[in-house]
């Protein structure tokens, strides 16, 4: 086998699907295993979708409903991600995002449709979100620590019709 070769970002596929495709930023965090980051998002107006992937090693990525007037409020799923399984994954504005290193080191790249704003940078607390973490003691930033907790969010994003293809 020589490797692996994957697309992360297609535009024109993106705009067939009514996703974002105008991305401004990108990021990538080098974390060992046993941290958690999350769950982040920006608030109104700067809320942003975000695209998601690992590059190296693996982490249990999750991700939480924020759009209160959705009926999805406080809805989470979790997804394995890897240099291996080369799964993207697309976040819509009002999601919260974090993730769970599961091998020794990973190194997670982020891209986002809007510049960072420290005024409207924000999150909520990993643990009042409902998700199967594999520890109940991680290793968190302070910052992650000290988060409020999910019902907090519930206004922060109003649903709205347009948002149903995201």
């Amino acid at each position: 086998m020589r490797g692996q070769f994957v697309k992360t970002f297609h535009a024109q596929a993106f705009r067939e699907l009514g996703l974002e495709d105008n991305f401004r930023e990108s990021y990538y965090s080098v974390s060992c295993k046993g941290v958690l980051r999350g769950m982040h998002f920006q608030r109104p107006p700067s809320h942003h979708a975000k695209l998601v992937y690992c590059v190296s090693g693996r982490i249990l990525d999750a991700f939480v409903d924020l759009r209160g007037g959705s009926g999805l409020f406080g809805a989470h799923e979790c997804v394995e991600l890897s240099a291996e399984n080369g799964l993207v994954l697309y976040l819509s504005p009002g999601v919260a995002h974090g993730f769970y290193v599961l091998s020794d080191e990973a190194i997670t790249v982020y891209h986002t449709a809007v510049e960072y704003d420290p005024e409207a940078d924000s999150g909520v607390r990993w643990d009042t979100c409902g998700i199967p973490w594999p520890t109940a003691s991680p290793i968190l930033s302070a910052r992650d620590g000290n988060l409020p907790p999910l019902e907090e969010a519930r206004d922060l994003f109003p649903w709205e019709s347009s948002d149903e293809r995201r």
